[in-house]
This record gives structure tokens, C-alpha cells and sequence, in this order.
């Protein structure tokens, strides 16, 4: 695709300086920052504009796709029930409808009957009428199952508000309160415990309690955290006996803990913070069982008894295994489940508890395939002999399975159901791994379909990273990848250090003072992938959001040669001035992340890599950029800038495009209607840039 003859708007040039470490940094577009001034207003619409214009011959095309993806998405469909106490919950969905329905059903001897009337405790069209954008936080339901707490935020900018229904009348109280994250009840179905988040740095540092009819200004503040790189939350224990209110940055944290029965005492603290140790509570029988990093990355679960004493006392339960993290550790009455990371992949083992509270036989969970995501699923029950667990991969969808303990059988409750003729058995799916530059084996997982690929052809391929914060990049079924897939394209996902694939040293190993390793190993992954045959080297697109739009900007500006087509969304690109502010949200709590810039060392590292920093004249491959102007996590302005500077720099004819969703946040549409036109959206410029729009 070559450029519109409409011409892309010319920003305003107004150099500003910032000095430090005797370096000066130039900025000629911070004056974007200034969010609802009418110059921004005007400059962000005339890119709008602009793209449209460019994308305008894409629009019979993008109707064709959003028709593809459509028709492979039940629209009316239903989740699996799942019980809580006397009640089955589940999320349906009614074709035409933009959001979901969350209802309920009483249980028939414990037992889902479908037979007895529902009840629709929280119907998200409703919330959402008149709004251009609807998002709910989080919903819990009482210990009495009679009144539901829940969370929604109108502007994409992730600050919610809490509300709390009467399930019997349907009606919500006059209970309410702002800028609230995390939220639970006491076991007295009148107390509610919630955390708020600072008005200018959206930290989460203030815990109170509210009783059901007082005003909430009088609620009582439980507890402040001064340490600004950490946030609170607040939940309960799965057997609903403690409350469990937890401060925790990126590195370290600490766990408080209050009987549920007594919402007036007091929270204790389970082990003072210590930095660069987690962990990790739940209760059992008058116990703790902690998960751990205290003796090695890969954590341990040790027990304490209940006000038994700090870490003096803990007492090993599971040692760590140097080899294989321990990544996740559920406790139930009877049992309880191991999640680990083996070569980057999850595997989930099952162990019942003895009669003198240690553990019987470890049975794992088989998984049939080469590159998959599995994970617990919604286990709201203590006491039960059956464990949850969802499994997707690249080819399979998504299902859940409940297993029985005792047995040791899964059982499918139900597989997405995937219409408009599609059949798994014409995709394949593949474990690689691609040796980087100082001869780390880098894991990916890759897709194609069978009929059309055909290996050391002319395929395009597209690449997916991300590789910060620790995060795992899942490996799950898009039905809306079939539009990439059935037209040629081969996917892969790039499990790039800074995240969690291979567990926390991972993470360490691509973050901080050795962050560049993130985007070698990007760049490995892709010359890997196009030496193997997988993929041309002319026709190569790559993809990544939020962080994973650093991962774009840099490897970009490393090897622009290796490219030919970049979607880049909401993109963490203007490094240095972003960080250097710290009265910008989330900033000082990344610092465990980037590193502080105000150390000489971290700063000059830090300017090594970041996008917009090091963007200099050339060429560059095609380019479309995406922002929501609420963004609360990575500020409109910065893919802004980053375009608007970079305009000014390329020298070629390559499109380069900024689309500013004016009315989302950080996630992009809140309506699943409206997000699948914007996947359209993306899959059209890209497409038509590789030649395939068949």
C-alpha cells in the first residue's frame, strides 16, 4: 500500500530541554501532553483524519474481514456454571448484544439445574447505555449471596467506581465509592474492605472499611502505604476465614491478615517486607501455606500456624526445585495443585492431603499438544473433590475440564464452539527455539495452516512479543486469527526474556541493566524463524502492545532492514521523559522494572534504547500506531510524539498511520462488536501490506 495523496498533519516543533547527569535531552512535542487543550484536540483528530483517509480504500476489505471473524464467534452462548455456597454462576452472551450477562441459578442438591429460574444479577448492556465505553473491574458476590459488589469504569482511563446491588430487589444501595481497586467481604455480609487509588499517581494506597448505610466519609482508613512503588489490594483466604490485604511492588512484598468473623479487629502482619522476596498466602486447617522466593527463584511453600510466629517458624512443605519454578500453589480441603513451568510451558500436578497434613501422591495433568496455555479455572469451593482448569493452545479452543481428585480423570465441561466451518485439523502448531546473540536458547510457538504452508516458500509471518513485567506471553486460540491463517500467514509468539516463560530468572534476564537482551532475542526469534523457512524475509510483520510497543519502537530502530510491516499498540516509547516524571502514574513503581534515571548509570542506559530517543533519518518499514486517548497506563502522548517526530526523520514512502481511539483506555473498545472491528482494522493495513488480502 502505498501513501494517501492526503498529506499527514505536521505537528508544532517547540524544543524543551531537560538537563541531568550533564546531558540534555531535547523535546519538541511535550507541549502534546496538555490532554483536552484544543490544539491537542485539533492535532490528534487531523491524525485520525489522516489515517482514514490512507485506510479508506481498506474499508470494503475490513468489512470482509469483520464478516470472517464474526461468523466464527457464538454469539448467543453461555459459560460453564460454577458454584459458590447454594448458587450456580455463569456469564452468557445474546447475539447483538456488546457486553455480558452475569446471572445465577439456585443449586438443586448441590447439584446445576437448569430448570430453576435465573436470576440476572448484572447485565452490562444495561451499565452501558448512553456510554461510549463500559468496562466492569471486578464483582463479588456476599457470603450471604445476597448482595453483589461490583466495579465499572465509563472512560477507559481504569478508575472504577464501586457499587453494591441487592440481589434480592435488584436494586443498587446508595453504598458507593471512587477511585477503588480491589474490594471483599467480611464474613458478616455487611463489611466491606476496599482500596483507593492516589488521585495523581493511580497508586493503590489507602485500605478502608465501609459498613453497609454509612456514608463514606465516615468509612475508616485501615491502613496507608507511604512506599510509592507499592500497591495495595485486598481478598480473602478460598476456605472465606481471613481476609488477606497485601502490599507488593514488582520485587517485593508483604501480607497482612484479619479473621473474617471479626471485621472490626485489627490486620497482622504475617512476615515484614524484606526486598526482593514474594510471598505468596493461603489457609488451611489452622495453617499458612506460604509460596515463597526466600531460598531461590523458583519458590518453595513452607507453613506456619496461624499467629505461629514470623520466619522463624515457617517449616518447608514443598523445597524448591532449582530446575522447574513453582509458579502457582492452591490449597483446598482435601488437596491441593501445583502449577509449574517446564521449558516454559505450565503443567498442573494434583497431591491430597494426608490424614496428618502432608502430601500423598503428586499426579500431573497430561496435555496433549507442543505449545499450549493451561491454568486454573474458577474454583470458588473449599471443600470439593474436583479441581477446575482451563486448556487452550494455538489450534485447540479454549475449554474447561473439571478433574476428579480421587480418580485422577478430567472431564470436559465444554469447548468454545468455533462456527463458520472451522476444523482444527487444518492447523498445526510447533515448538521452536531460536539461539540469541550470546547463546540463550529462546522458546517460540508457531502456527500455520497445513494446505498453505509450505516450508522455504514465500509465506509472510508475523511475530508476536512482549517480554516484560514478567508476564507470561499465553499461548491460546484466537478465532480471529483464522482471518491471518487462512490466508497464508504463519504466527509465531517470541518467548523473549523479561518475561515469565521460564519463570523469574527469566524476567531478571530481560529487565533493568540487561533489558536490550529483550529485544536481541525478538530479533533472534525472527531471523530464526525466516532462515527455517517459515517466513520470507521480505514480508515479515511483528506486533506488540503496551510494553511490547518498546519492544517494537527498538527493535525497529535496530534492524528497520528486518521489517517490512509494524502494528504497534498503545507503545511505552517515550522511555526517558516518561520516567524522569514522577508525578506521572505508575512511574516510581517502575523503577524496579527500567531502572531509576535519576542514577547516572540506569539513565545512560535507558537512553541506549528508548524508541524515541534513538529514532535518527532513514527508512523504515510500514507502520500503524495505535493510542486510546484515556490511557491511564502509557499517556496518549507518547505515540504521538513518537509518530510526529518520526515523520520527520523517514525517508522513505512507507505508510506510517496514528489511530487515536478518543472515547478508550488502555484495552482499546469495550464492546466485543466494537473490538473485532478494530482487530479489522489492524488486519487490513497489514494484510494489504503483505500483499495478501485475498
Amino acid at each position: 500500500m502505498t501513501e494517501s495523496t492526503a498529506l499527514p498533519p505536521v505537528a508544532r516543533r517547540e524544543p524543551t530541554p531537560t538537563t541531568l547527569h550533564g546531558q540534555t535531552l531535547y523535546d519538541d512535542y511535550r507541549w502534546m501532553r496538555d490532554k483536552g487543550s484544543p490544539e491537542v484536540t485539533a492535532y490528534l483528530e487531523a491524525e485520525n483524519a489522516y489515517t482514514a483517509s490512507v485506510m479508506k480504500p481498506t474499508e470494503e476489505f475490513q468489512a470482509k474481514l469483520y464478516a470472517e471473524m464474526l461468523s466464527h464467534i457464538k454469539e448467543t452462548d453461555e459459560s460453564v456454571p460454577f458454584r459458590y455456597g447454594d448458587w450456580f454462576y455463569y456469564t452468557r452472551t445474546v447475539e447483538g448484544s456488546q457486553y455480558p450477562i452475569h446471572c445465577r441459578r439456585k443449586a438443586t442438591d448441590r447439584a446445576y439445574d437448569a430448570a430453576q429460574p435465573e436470576q440476572v444479577m448484572l447485565d452490562v448492556n444495561k451499565l452501558a447505555e448512553g456510554q461510549a465505553f463500559m468496562a466492569v473491574g471486578g464483582m463479588t458476590v456476599s457470603p450471604d449471596a445476597c448482595k453483589l459488589a461490583y466495579s465499572t469504569d465509563n472512560t477507559g482511563f481504569r478508575q472504577y467506581t464501586l457499587h453494591v446491588r441487592d440481589l434480592n430487589s435488584g436494586a443498587d444501595l446508595a453504598d458507593s465509592a471512587d477511585r477503588v481497586g480491589s474490594f471483599a467481604w467480611a464474613a458478616d455480609s455487611h463489611t466491606l474492605f476496599y482500596t483507593t487509588e492516589d488521585e495523581v499517581t493511580k497508586r493503590q494506597d489507602k485500605l478502608f472499611r465501609h459498613r453497609l448505610g454509612d456514608a463514606v466519609n465516615d468509612d475508616a482508613l485501615i491502613y496507608g502505604e507511604k512506599d510509592e512503588r507499592f500497591n495495595l489490594s485486598v481478598g480473602k483466604t478460598r476456605d472465606g476465614k481471613y481476609l488477606l490485604m497485601e502490599a507488593g511492588s514488582h520485587t517485593t512484598n508483604e501480607c497482612s491478615y484479619l479473621p473474617a468473623d471479626t471485621p472490626g479487629g485489627v490486620f497482622l502482619v504475617i512476615a515484614p517486607r524484606l526486598d526482593e522476596q514474594e510471598y505468596y498466602v493461603d489457609h488451611r486447617n489452622g495453617l499458612f501455606y506460604i509460596r515463597v522466593n526466600d531460598t531461590g527463584k523458583n519458590f518453595r511453600v513452607v507453613t506456619v500456624p496461624v499467629d505461629g510466629g514470623g520466619r522463624e517458624e515457617w517449616k518447608e512443605f514443598i523445597a524448591e526445585d532449582k530446575e522447574v519454578p513453582l509458579e502457582d500453589f492452591e490449597v483446598f480441603e482435601s488437596f491441593c495443585v501445583l502449577s509449574k513451568r517446564e521449558l516454559g510451558l505450565t503443567t498442573l500436578a494434583v497431591a491430597q492431603f494426608n490424614s496428618d497434613g502432608g502430601l500423598g501422591e503428586t499426579k500431573k495433568i497430561s496435555f496433549p499438544e507442543p505449545t499450549y496455555t493451561a491454568a486454573a479455572n474458577i474454583n470458588r469451593e473449599f471443600d470439593t473433590t474436583k479441581f477446575r482448569y482451563s486448556y487452550q493452545s494455538l489450534v485447540s479452543p479454549a475449554s474447561v475440564y473439571d478433574y476428579d481428585v480421587a480418580a485422577g480423570t478430567s472431564e470436559l465441561k465444554k469447548q468454545q464452539e468455533v462456527p463458520g466451518g472451522f476444523d482444527s485439523t487444518r492447523y498445526a502448531s510447533e515448538r521452536l527455539w531460536a539461539t540469541a546473540s550470546d547463546g540463550v536458547r529462546v522458546p517460540i510457538s508457531v502456527v500455520y495452516r497445513r494446505d498453505s504452508f509450505k516450508q522455504n516458500a514465500s509465506n509472510p509471518v508475523y511475530v508476536y512479543g512482549y517480554g516484560s513485567y514478567g508476564y507470561p506471553l499465553p499461548v491460546g486460540f484466537s478465532a480471529s486469527r483464522l482471518s491471518l491463517l487462512d490466508r497464508g500467514v504463519v504466527l509465531a509468539y517470541a518467548h523473549i526474556r523479561g518475561g515469565g516463560d521460564l519463570g523469574d530468572a527469566w524476567h531478571d534476564a530481560g529487565k533493568m541493566m540487561v533489558k536490550q537482551n529483550t529485544f536481541r532475542d525478538f530479533i533472534a526469534v525472527v531471523e530464526h524463524l525466516t532462515a527455517n523457512g517459515y517466513g520470507a524475509k521480505d514480508r515479515v510483520a511483528i506486533e506488540g502492545g503496551s510494553a511490547g510497543g518498546l519492544l517494537m519502537g527498538a527493535v525497529v530502530n535496530e534492524r528497520p532492514d528486518l521489517f517490512h510491516v509494524v502494528l504497534s499498540h498503545v507503545p511505552f516509547v517515550d522511555v526517558m521523559n516518561t520516567m524522569l516524571d514522577a508525578s506521572l502514574p505508575l512511574t516510581v513503581a517502575e523503577y524496579e522494572e527500567w531502572g531509576n534515571p535519576n542514577e547516572p548509570e540506569a539513565f545512560a542506559y535507558m537512553r541506549s534504547y528508548s524508541p524515541y530517543d534513538n529514532l535518527k533519518p532513514g527508512n523504515y518499514p510500514a507502520m500503524l500506531v495505535k493510542t486510546s486517548l484515556n490511557d491511564s497506563q502509557v499517556m496518549y502522548c507518547e505515540p504521538a510524539k513518537y509518530v510526529a517526530k518520526l515523520r520527520t526523520l523517514k525517508k522513505n514512502g512507507t505508510p506510517l498511520l496514528l489511530h487515536i481511539n478518543m472515547d478508550a483506555g488502555h484495552g482499546g473498545a469495550s464492546g466485543r462488536y466494537d473490538y473485532l472491528k478494530e482487530i479489522a482494522f489492524d488486519y487490513a493495513f497489514l494484510l494489504r501490506e503483505l500483499g495478501t488480502e485475498g
